[in-house]
């Protein structure tokens, strides 16, 4: 293994998975820490965590305990990936992951860079944009569990770390690899550790990541690994042949949590031509809604049925404040999880999901240890086998066209 990746959720860590194996590496997808070394094919290893939002000394220890994985596993680089949207709170979980695995490496020169220009996620003079808003102006200041409410990544990161934290910025990017890297010299040689780099474009993240060709740790989107491969490749280090993959033939449906505006827009346009349920979180909370209620729903339903709890930003508000975050939050990726369980055991062949949360509980709860990248269906997006009798996708919230539900269950049901 020669890139070793840690990521805080599961639809992140895919996406990155999905972004190297199209760039030609041989790469496995982990849930989770595994408790054996990996095949001798796998050239980069993306280890899934689920912690993005939990407490701040959980997320350090977890991804220490990957980083040991990793290490044993005789990776030459590290990347820590984390949501386009850098999705974390004035406490963390950024900082402190990204400050614990520098430490562990005695890292410097780290890259900050969260842009994605595929999935519209730009960095401007350190501020991360959705398209043409603001990061904070996107409907991400309205997220459940991260609200972004300062789109300035310099601002924002600076209290979740004690390392300093610089920026290299679009004047340089744009003069390539070379210009990159004196300036995250210079930066260096000014104190700061943690550096966030602007990116509007592809190209300027391969020429980012040809800068970073020999830094051990590197930290960002999954936008910012698209120029990694090739340092691989240039060296002759990887074979270049990517994945395989063969379609699932069978019924597919869709479970969704994502609260995103981009979710609640897919779930819209799908519930015109498919069946669609509801989930009422006080319902699930109070017992009136069960996962064989939704299980047997969607079983029983024609099409790409879909069961989705993504609600207006107001309706989430008013359950938390009623319940409290956690306790809403744990009863519905309880339930997903559960309602997976249901489906698999039933012979439900693919299953889509949309929202990370969301995902982490449909992985967890099925026990997936190991998933192999399939070919993409958005960008960010790719299929996933988790068995032999078993395909899904895991959609991060802001992800996907507004066909996605049909479109991912076409492509998973095609071989490459």
């Amino acid at each position: 293994m020669l890139l070793g990746c840690i990521g805080d959720d599961f639809t992140g860590s895919s996406d990155l998975a999905n972004t190297l194996a199209k760039e030609g590496m041989r790469v496995v997808q982990y849930t989770g820490v595994p408790d054996r070394p990996a095949d001798a094919e796998v050239e980069a290893g993306v280890i899934a965590l689920k912690s993005r939002s939990i407490a701040p000394d959980k997320a350090v220890k977890q991804s220490l305990a990957a980083l040991d994985w990793l290490r044993a596993q005789d990776c030459t680089q590290i990347f820590f990936k984390y949501c386009s949207t850098f999705d974390s709170t004035p406490d963390g979980n950024i900082g402190p992951v990204a400050e614990a695995l520098a430490e562990a490496l005695d890292a410097h020169r780290i890259i900050v860079c969260p842009a994605f220009p595929g999935t519209g996620r730009s960095i401007y003079q350190g501020h991360l944009f959705v398209n043409d808003v603001l990061l904070n102006e996107s409907g991400m200041q309205n997220h459940p569990l991260t609200p972004m409410t300062d789109a300035d990544i310099r601002r924002w990161l600076e209290p979740q770390t004690s390392l300093a934290v610089g920026h290299v910025g679009a004047s340089a990017v744009l003069q390539g690899a070379e210009a990159i890297g004196k300036a995250l010299d210079a930066q260096h040689e000014g104190g700061k550790r943690l550096i966030v780099v602007d990116a509007l474009r592809d190209a300027d993240l391969r020429e980012i990541g040809t800068a970073a060709a020999d830094l051990p740790l590197i930290t960002g989107g999954s936008g910012v690994a698209l120029g990694l491969p090739a340092n691989f490749a240039a060296k002759g280090l990887i074979a270049g042949t990517g994945t395989g993959w063969r379609g699932q033939q069978g019924k597919c449906v869709a479970l969704s949590g994502s609260c995103s505006n981009a979710t609640r827009a897919q779930v819209a346009r799908h519930a015109e031509t498919h069946p669609a349920f509801e989930i009422d979180a006080a319902a699930v909370i109070g017992g009136a809604v069960t996962a064989e209620t939704v299980a047997d729903w969607l079983m029983q339903s024609d099409g790409i049925p879909l069961a989705y709890s993504s609600a207006d930003p107001a309706v989430v508000a008013e359950v938390q404040k009623r319940f409290g975050r956690e306790a809403s939050a744990e009863a519905l990726e309880g339930l997903f999880a559960e309602v997976a369980r249901k489906l698999v055991a039933a012979g439900v062949p693919k299953i889509l999901t949309a929202g990370g949360e969301t995902s982490g509980a449909v992985v967890e709860g099925l026990g997936l240890e190991r998933l192999e990248i399939g070919p993409e269906i958005d960008p960010g997006v790719p299929a996933l086998r988790a068995g032999d009798d078993l395909v899904i996708a895991l959609k991060s919230g802001n992800f996907g066209a507004p066909d996605f539900f049909a479109k991912a269950a076409a492509v998973l049901e095609r071989d490459a």
